[in-house]
């Protein structure tokens, strides 16, 4: 079907009782409930909707758009009947008009993802949702240091979970780090935070969560530094790593598209 209109959504959501964006077999996904508000709105299905991308079970975003195609031009109400009826997990920031030859899949983009994680004691149970605990006392300044060293452009093949026959490994990030989490704060989380700040173009399935999980066992003082280095060189084994860190923890923070 053809559409005569086209619209970025932005969206934010707690990704915490959903499996992921995409639409599943017997699961609560996003994008299910995105397209079933819709639905209600409107009153018909006459409408298309894509995603920026996947995201992985239980992982929140800050910002995340999707691209709604319709036939009919949207009233100036729209955003408000969209949040109306939308469940309090998910919320409508903007919407955007774009022309026929945006492409919310293919066009160039920068995502930029969050990690909250902190250490020591045990947290409060309603900082779950957002924030991963580790028990043991974690380097913040060794793991500062590795972060570091996945920025730039580097082989990822250890860093990927399950990848097809046309997975490019080769990937650039643009910036790393390990800082103090001053984003967010709450009086249930712990009263130090940090968080991991990543930004790049495209990331691998997990990608993220086994560099969270590799910075965690340097953090243990369970790896290296020089571990890190030889795990994105060219010649690494290009076995995948184990230690994925916890979904919750991981938040897609921001898309920006780079022609719109």
């Amino acid at each position: 079907m053809k559409y005569k209109y086209f619209y970025a959504i932005t969206i934010q959501f707690l990704g915490f009782r959903f499996h992921g964006w995409q639409k599943q077999t017997n699961a609560k996904t996003l994008h299910e409930m995105i397209d079933k508000t819709l639905e209600f709105v409107f009153g018909h299905q006459n409408f298309k909707t894509l995603g920026a991308g996947r995201t992985d079970s239980k992982v929140s975003a800050n910002n995340y758009v999707f691209e709604l195609f319709s036939n009919e031009v949207l009233e100036s109400g729209f955003l408000k009947d969209l949040n109306s009826n939308l469940p309090n997990d998910i919320r409508a920031k903007s919407v955007k008009k774009v022309d026929s030859s945006f492409n919310i899949i293919r066009d160039p983009k920068i995502k930029e993802y969050i990690y909250l994680f902190s250490f020591g004691a045990k947290n409060h149970p309603f900082a779950a949702p957002l924030m991963t605990g580790i028990e043991e006392d974690l380097d913040i300044e060794l793991m500062k240091i590795g972060a570091k060293i996945f920025e730039g452009e580097h082989h990822f093949h250890k860093y990927c979970t399950k990848p097809s026959e046309n997975t490019i490994f080769k990937r650039k990030i643009i910036s790393c780090e390990v800082i103090d989490n001053t984003l967010y704060s709450a009086n249930f989380f712990p009263e130090k935070s940090y968080l991991l700040k990543v930004k790049g173009k495209g990331f691998l399935r997990y990608q993220i969560r086994l560099m969270m999980g590799v910075l965690f066992q340097l953090g243990k003082q369970e790896t290296t530094l020089e571990f890190i280095k030889h795990s994105i060189a060219e010649n690494n084994d290009k076995e995948p790593l184990k230690n994925i860190a916890p979904s919750s923890g991981l938040q897609l923070y921001d898309v920006s598209f780079v022609n719109t």
